[in-house]
């Protein structure tokens, strides 16, 4: 399932979820997002770094496509970078 963040603390996120911090006129964010709906059993939260930049500031992002991998609202995995859907399905995978 993919969602628009609203303010939600990731910290309270039930579940495998990737966070996906991106931007409307990012290419490789817009290739990134073809894949992620591709992917099942994860929950999507989209923040637009351009809309949420004290977000992004708080989570260091510098470079995007920028994904944490978050289960239980633990933060498990950062990756930067446009991932294949395979690689990302690995990802996921290695956190459980």
């Amino acid at each position: 399932m993919i969602k628009k963040y609203e303010g939600e603390k990731f910290d309270s996120l039930k579940g495998v979820y990737i966070v996906d911090f991106y931007a409307d006129w990012c290419g490789p964010c817009r290739m990134l997002g073809m894949i992620l709906e591709q992917l099942e059993n994860v929950n999507i939260l989209k923040v637009n770094v351009d809309e949420h930049e004290d977000l992004a500031k708080e989570y260091k992002v510098m470079s995007i496509p920028y994904l944490l991998l978050i289960k239980d609202g633990e933060v498990k995995k950062e990756l930067i970078g446009f991932r294949s859907k395979e690689d990302l399905e690995e990802e996921i995978k290695s956190i459980g």
